[in-house]
């Protein structure tokens, strides 16, 4: 058993505390959250499908329990820790989280994820419309929930990096354009419709969470292989639902394979097609402009239904356009490439690159707020994987980012253990970020000229609207 080092102490917690799935976000939270929580390893246990981490488990003393959860079984496991209450991390795949937030609000345990997942087959299941297995109903339907459930034991769902330090870093980043614009700013906005009064003020049309992955292994992706920085399963299963996207008020031009879900908050729409082969224009201050996927991420709705200001005749005021543009590994790319190719088909083996193996690069990860005259403003992480090493061990710098998000989420949670579930837009955006910092190597605004018009080529035409803001600039295919 590995003795952690003294460190400095966020929050004492006496409970239980169950880590179901132990993959790459899960082998890196295991230590610091050792190292930053009051709490002893004979707390903790980890519940995962496979072997996958065990001697880490082992490393820091702490039980590992493989047993893969179902539907019929996910009850009694989990009661064999929590039946009392506790705190679930739910960093697992094909799992449903509704369903584990149900459990713990029975329970009246805590509960925190990075991501809504379904059971298996839902996002696979060609029975179900492209709507129905889309993350905007996911969100529909724990958001039913929590309306039942207002002051439930605290689930703090997506939160991460993205969706999670995403929504901080957009408030923090609409603050900072408008303390640079001397803007007359008595406070800081304190609910969602003075934060929606601002963005629109600052003429933020376009929000983009712009992430450029730059590690590489010393093992470079090998035929038949698909490699990536984090997990594959998880990267795979929200790559291949339909790409999703908050829509703005600003917007123009609906795309010809767009609809409307016809049902909740109506902050968002789908594109009939996955997200791994959609690409838009981004981007950031040290890879410039490149090619993202339009991946489907909670935060591109969120967002937009948090920054969302209506009339008083419900007719839709201000909100601007959301969504992902992550340009992976290259490794990674390929993989995805390749998968294409064949129709989607898995690849004949998967790799998830160990932080050891990874010999050089970042991740470049944050949020570019666009439309306001100061130009574009990118506000997030720079992380090498040399500083993620250094900050925290079992960490890529991609885990580290979804790691810090994770802890502050934590905390928050512990302080406040009977808010119902919350979003990351809900959460005190100072105080997440004031504790995740410590792990994201450099936080950094970085104001720039780039459009999704600059430097178009002009060899063969384009149907390009003169106002840059619009989504069909933006989008490649």
């Amino acid at each position: 058993m590995t003795p952690m080092p003294a460190y400095k102490k966020l929050i004492a917690y006496p409970g239980p505390i169950v880590i179901l799935g132990f993959g790459s976000i899960g082998q890196g939270t295991l230590p610091v959250l050792l190292r930053h929580f009051d709490i002893a390893p004979s707390q903790v246990t980890i519940i995962a499908a496979d072997a996958d981490g065990a001697e880490i488990a082992r490393e820091y003393g702490v039980a590992h329990v493989i047993e893969r959860l179902t539907r019929k079984n996910f009850e009694p496991v989990l009661d064999r820790y929590l039946a009392g209450g506790g705190f679930l991390l739910n960093v697992s795949v094909e799992v449903e989280s509704l369903a584990l937030i149900k459990y713990c609000g029975k329970r009246g345990a805590l509960y925190i994820d990075t991501v809504t997942e379904p059971w298996p087959g839902r996002s696979e299941d060609p029975s179900l419309s492209p709507s129905r297995r889309s993350n905007y109903a996911l969100r529909e339907e724990v958001l039913a929930y929590a309306r039942q459930k207002p002051n439930g034991p605290t689930a703090v769902i997506t939160m991460g990096a993205n969706p999670g330090l995403a929504s901080a870093w957009v408030k923090q980043g609409l603050w900072n354009i408008a303390l640079d614009r001397g803007m007359s700013m008595d406070k800081k906005p304190a609910t969602r419709e003075q934060w929606a009064r601002l963005a629109r003020r600052l003429g933020i049309k376009v929000i983009h969470v712009a992430e450029r992955d730059t590690q590489t292994a010393a093992r470079r992706k090998q035929w038949g292989e698909f490699l990536n920085t984090w997990s594959v399963n998880g990267f795979i299963g929200e790559g291949l639902q339909p790409a999703e996207l908050g829509w703005g008020s600003h917007e123009r031009h609906f795309p010809q394979d767009g609809a409307r879900h016809g049902f909740g908050c109506d902050a968002a729409i789908l594109l009939d097609r996955p997200g791994a082969a959609t690409l838009v224009r981004s981007w950031t201050p040290l890879e410039g402009p490149y090619h993202g996927f339009l991946i489907t991420h909670a935060e591109s709705i969120s967002i937009a239904d948090y920054l969302t200001l209506r009339e008083s005749t419900g007719e839709l005021a201000y909100r601007p356009t959301v969504h992902y543009a992550y340009h992976p590994s290259d490794d990674t790319v390929l993989s995805l490439h390749e998968a294409a190719g064949n129709n989607w088909k898995p690849n004949e083996s998967e790799r998830v690159v160990g932080p050891d193996e990874i010999v050089d690069g970042a991740d470049e990860l944050g949020v570019l707020l666009m439309g306001n005259k100061k130009g574009a403003y990118w506000y997030g992480s720079r992380l090498t994987i040399d500083e993620a090493r250094k900050l925290a061990p079992h960490n890529s710098a991609t885990s580290l980012q979804v790691v810090a998000g994770i802890l502050a989420g934590m905390v928050l949670a512990i302080r406040e253990p009977t808010a119902g579930v919350v979003e990351p837009d809900q959460l005190d955006h100072e105080e997440v970020l004031k504790i995740a910092a410590p792990f994201l190597g450099e936080q950094v605004g970085v104001y720039g000229d780039w459009t999704p018009l600059k430097d178009r080529m002009t060899l063969f035409g384009a149907d390009i609207d003169a106002d840059p803001w619009q989504f069909k600039n933006f989008r490649v295919r």
